[in-house]
């Protein structure tokens, strides 16, 4: 039987901002997938392999214990999802990138599955504080007949508060390969304040912007179809799908994510979409 092996590095000399690191790797084992290794460093952690749908998926939730993101800090994530094994990793609430204080703030993802795996990364919102100054690049390898589900809800400023993402600057970078092959390659650079929030090529005045991308089988146009009567942008372009929203409500934003996972899992893997239960606390 695999057995997970959890790792904490030993203690490094303290630093005027954070780091922190987390690496995990799921594994199948017979019917049953397993998180068989979590190595962290710093504030950054996984609870206890959680099966609410059954042993054959393995839900693991990253904690952040902070709570939020400062100027300088740097988180690191890593996951390795075996053949034939299916891991759903999300969070347990939005994360926050505060105020930078002259230093920029940075997230590294990097993701891969392996032959026939299932990977979903359904973290819940970020919310990017005004003045945030951050970078974030996320990286995806999938083997030949991988299956992978991400999700992503942009919140710029904290509107409920009236506050308005007029300075900072937020930078992606998404690079997907399949099977050796670069399927997406997607990046940017938003300034607070700037026209791009404004334009019709960029934000269009709104402040929330939510992206699902799917990548495995080509998924039938009737889909296609289902996905834009919730008002959904959708584009397929044979094996990857990209469904988009543009919105000034966190809450509508993971509603309509929400349903359109629940659309599209089943057409991709043949599993039912359950929601996870941390999405409703």
């Amino acid at each position: 039987m695999l057995r997970t092996e959890e790792i904490a590095l030993p203690d490094q000399p303290a630093a005027k901002h954070c780091a922190a690191s987390l690496a995990l790797a799921f594994a199948a084992d017979g019917a049953t997938t397993r998180l068989v290794e979590r190595r962290h460093f710093g504030p950054l952690r996984v609870q206890k392999p959680l099966y609410p749908e059954g042993s054959a998926i393995c839900h693991a939730i990253v904690l952040h214990p902070p709570g939020g993101v400062v100027g300088g800090d740097e988180l690191t994530i890593s996951a390795d999802v075996g053949a034939a094994a299916h891991a759903l990793i999300t969070t347990p609430g939005a994360a926050k990138w505060y105020k930078a204080n002259g230093h920029v703030s940075k997230q590294d993802v990097t993701l891969t599955v392996g032959a026939g795996a299932t990977l979903e990364w359904l973290p819940q919102e970020t919310i990017f504080f005004d003045a945030a100054q951050v970078k974030m690049r996320h990286t995806v390898n999938l083997e030949l007949d991988a299956c992978y589900i991400s999700s992503e809800i942009l919140c710029f400023g904290r509107t409920a508060s009236g506050e308005s993402f007029n300075t900072g600057r937020i930078a992606q970078m998404t690079s997907i390969r399949l099977a050796g092959k670069l399927v997406w390659f997607e990046q940017g650079s938003l300034a607070g304040g700037s026209s791009a929030m404004h334009s019709q090529l960029g934000l269009a005045g709104k402040t929330v912007c939510a992206t699902l991308i799917a990548v495995g089988a080509t998924l039938p146009a009737t889909l296609v179809t289902d996905l834009r009567a919730l008002g959904l942008g959708v584009t397929q372009m044979k094996n990857v799908l990209v469904v988009r929203h543009l919105g000034d409500s966190s809450e509508t934003a993971r509603n309509l994510i929400a349903a359109a996972w629940q659309l599209i899992r089943p057409a991709l893997t043949g599993r039912v979409a359950q929601l996870p239960r941390i999405w409703q606390t």
